[in-house]
């Protein structure tokens, strides 16, 4: 495979230090792509639970990775990240749909060069119309819409997207952003076809990916196939992968050991499952991953009495960080800030600075008592409980958590009822901001871009709290402007002090996830930095 890089760069531009490790990623994939296959064998279905029921099958309406693994592999990016690297950066980004890019002089418009080789699932020919038809649906250009867009506000910066031919696309940005390439490597940004609705993509969507979709049956199952056709003539290995909806972990716990699964749903096993798992099955091969998503809490400072900043800062300071992790993780977790934490994380604060922010210091009585005086002087106490709802998705990884933050508020005056709302329905219900208080999960990267535009930018789709601050939002844009890694760290690192002072979404720890693995599953990475990253799937197989 032919790859160039016409770079039009000063020996100053910010951009050059991220892209320079582009091409050595891709021409390790051009000089690995012509070798055989010699110990892969083909054919088998891989088999594993899916701990809940998404709302539909398009990929651009879904935050959710119930939803956004089993059709990473039905689709194709421009790039994206190799699959076989477990910590994601910029220079894990190899090509995919577009054979080499290049910025302009100005680093305010990358263009891609597209392989003329693809087809979509139905035998249609794959054209840069097609990304640009992507991308114009998910900034909201054109009458066709997405019912849910959750990915729009990480593209704040594109001002457009334009085609030069067949096999030529450029995305022109608003102003430089040295890690845009992360934003378009990444699993949920797969190219849609001209020719398809977005009603039809919620149905039966039709990517260029190695396997095509055949059913989805909600809360029973997803299926998927391997596609013929696809234009990595030796890919996928497998025939097809299956994904059986089992919302009780027990019980899809007991058919991985029973033998019915290949393997569990990747970082799914809590740490007591995860060892409990590796005592029944002690064959399997099983790993307890950093945790690459963060548990907040999230209150809507729009809805009195939460408007209040003291009664936001009384149930932030009264969170035992600590408690989590013993008791849900076993001794086995990371506290954090807003961006996953190292070593992991690669932008992440280190711990004694974490310890230094309010609230996230060990000494937890200190900081009740804080907490204890704000609420009295609101009026709350032993005969004036405040009575809230805490909302959160109906799955063990949200609700162990949000029992745990019932009963830390308890000691503020605060009685909290558990409101579980289905996967389909949760983050809708979220996004329209119809709650009061919330425990919700977010990712952390493995970029800061776009993470922390999209939850804690003015405007954004994903800024569910109503928190908006004119001073953060240009620091921001300061560090997705900044092509140096240190200083665009310290910027980030000066947004974490300014978010925890202002008590936006108060992190309160990293949750480690387990995955088990028959021995005969071959050819998947567990990423350590990123959750939604590696499931396009079209080099695992099955040993046996």
């Amino acid at each position: 495979m032919k790859f160039s890089r016409r770079l039009h760069l000063s020996a100053s531009s910010p951009v050059k230090q991220y892209l320079s490790c582009l091409a050595a990623g891709s021409l390790l994939l051009a000089l690995s792509a012509g070798h055989p296959a010699w110990a892969q064998k083909r054919g088998g279905i891989l088999r594993l639970a899916s701990p809940a029921s998404p709302a539909n099958m398009s990929i651009l309406e879904t935050a959710t990775i119930v939803a956004e693994m089993p059709m990473m592999g039905v689709f194709n990016n421009l790039i994206v990240f190799d699959q076989h690297k477990p910590q994601v950066s910029l220079d894990t980004i190899v090509p995919d749909l577009a054979t080499n890019w290049w910025w302009n002089k100005d680093d305010t418009a990358l263009t891609f060069q597209l392989r003329q080789d693809v087809k979509w699932h139905d035998g249609k020919p794959l054209t840069a119309a097609d990304v640009k038809c992507t991308w114009d649906l998910r900034l909201d250009k054109v009458p066709d819409k997405l019912r849910l867009n959750p990915g729009k506000a990480a593209y704040e910066n594109l001002a457009d997207v334009t085609t030069n031919g067949d096999y030529e696309v450029t995305f022109k940005l608003k102003r430089p952003q040295p890690a845009f390439p992360m934003l378009l490597a990444g699993g949920f940004a797969a190219i849609y076809p001209c020719h398809m609705t977005a009603t039809q993509m919620r149905q039966h969507p039709i990517g260029t990916g190695p396997f095509k979709f055949v059913e989805f049956k909600p809360n029973d199952s997803i299926k998927v196939t391997r596609n013929p056709d696809y234009w990595k003539k030796n890919r996928p290995y497998l025939d097809g992968i299956e994904y059986t909806i089992i919302q009780e972990p027990s019980t899809a716990d007991l058919a991985f050991v029973s033998g019915k699964f290949d393997m569990t749903f990747p970082f799914e096993l809590s740490v007591a499952r995860y060892n409990n798992m590796r005592e029944r099955v002690p064959t399997a091969v099983c790993e307890l991953s950093p945790g690459t998503l963060s548990t907040h809490l999230l209150i809507n400072r729009a809805q009195p009495p939460f408007d209040n900043p003291d009664l936001r800062q009384a149930m932030a300071l009264t969170i035992d960080r600590k408690a989590y992790v013993d008791t849900l993780g076993q001794g086995e977790g990371e506290i954090g800030g807003i961006l996953q934490p190292p070593p992991a994380g690669l932008w992440g604060m280190p711990p004694e600075q974490i310890a230094d922010l309010p609230g996230y210091g060990l000494d937890v009585q200190k900081n009740r008592e804080e907490a204890l005086t704000l609420v009295r002087k609101l009026g709350y106490g032993p005969d004036n409980r405040l009575k809230i709802k805490v909302t959160t998705r109906d799955w063990s990884m949200y609700r162990d958590p949000a029992v745990l933050l019932i009963d830390q508020l308890r000691q503020i005056y605060i009685d909290g009822v558990l409101d579980l709302v289905d996967t389909a329905q949760y983050f809708p219900k979220i996004q329209r901001k119809e709650y009061s208080v919330a425990l919700n999960v977010q990712t952390a990267g493995p970029d800061p871009d776009p993470i922390v535009q999209q939850f804690y930018g003015c405007g954004s789709n994903l800024n569910w709290d109503n928190y908006c601050n004119p001073e953060m939002d240009k620091m921001i844009e300061a560090q997705s402007r900044e092509g140096d890694a240190a200083k665009r760290k310290q910027i980030l690192w000066t947004i974490e002090r300014k978010l925890a002072n202002d008590n936006v979404r108060p992190i309160i720890f990293y949750r480690r996830g387990g995955t088990c693995e028959r021995p005969y599953v071959k050819g998947l990475t567990i990423m350590v930095n990123s959750t939604f990253n590696s499931w396009r799937m079209e080099d695992v197989w099955l040993d046996k």
